[in-house]
């Protein structure tokens, strides 16, 4: 037994975030993130953990390894922003990266509350989309 085990036992885990005994926003074994919050490293390794979630999904489409790293890195981002159930209804976009016309991949994203809820996201991706480079 080490302190972090007596802490997981007491504590308990939990997946998703829930109110304390004291009415504190928490997570994990015990995490206030009312009081604590998280570190900018813990953040970036959620983010990179996310990611790769995003990519298991999109390298299963056919269509993935055809693209360049700036077109795969505007389908991570909406994958990221929206879960795959969301990014997956983007049919006509879709069809359209699958055919190699990004131009129209590009004005399907932009044709979507998607893009009027992110808009200068929406923007820039679809611009990296049509081109096929980043956008500075």
């Amino acid at each position: 037994m080490n302190s972090i085990e007596l802490l997981k036992r007491h504590e308990g885990f939990r997946k998703h975030p829930y109110l304390c005994t004291a009415g504190k926003l928490t997570v994990g074994y015990g995490r206030n993130l009312e009081a604590v919050g998280i570190s900018e490293d813990e953040a970036t390794y959620l983010l990179e953990r996310d990611v790769m979630w995003a990519m298991a999904h999109l390298r299963r489409e056919p269509y993935w390894a055809g693209l360049n790293e700036p077109r795969q890195a505007v389908l991570i981002n909406m994958v990221f922003n929206l879960g795959w159930a969301g990014f997956s209804k983007f049919r006509r976009m879709l069809d359209n990266v699958r055919a190699g016309d990004y131009g129209s991949a590009a004005e399907e994203m932009l044709d979507s509350t998607w893009a009027e809820q992110v808009k200068g996201r929406a923007r820039e991706l679809a611009a990296i989309m049509r081109t096929g480079e980043w956008v500075e």
